[in-house]
């Protein structure tokens, strides 16, 4: 018998810890959004005194007056007009589900 006998296979989640990855994945879906949101990459575009037109500018001003394709203030602004990829979402929740199950 090996030292890690007493371990279930496949491991099983109670109510609580099932709820709680449920919880966890949720607001790790919706989380995200918001936050870009709030931080100014909207629909529209960027939100004027934002924390995200600051980082355009910084970014604008580092590049010599553009902002670079695919820098992070690009993808960002992106993610704020279309929203989360299918698969990007799928790693959100996996993630916070995970995160949710361990926290309780």
């Amino acid at each position: 018998m090996s030292a890690n006998s007493n371990l279930v296979y496949p491991p099983h989640l109670s109510l609580a810890e099932a709820v709680a990855a449920v919880i966890g994945g949720v607001v790790a879906v919706t989380a995200a959004p918001l936050a870009l949101g709030a931080m100014g990459f909207t629909g529209t575009g960027i939100a004027a005194a934002s924390i995200a037109a600051k980082m355009m500018s910084a970014a604008a001003i580092a590049n010599g007056g553009g902002v670079a394709a695919g820098s992070l203030v690009a993808t960002l602004q992106s993610v704020g007009a279309v929203g989360l990829s299918t698969s990007t979402n799928i790693i959100l929740g996996t993630v916070g589900a995970a995160v949710g199950a361990m926290s309780e």
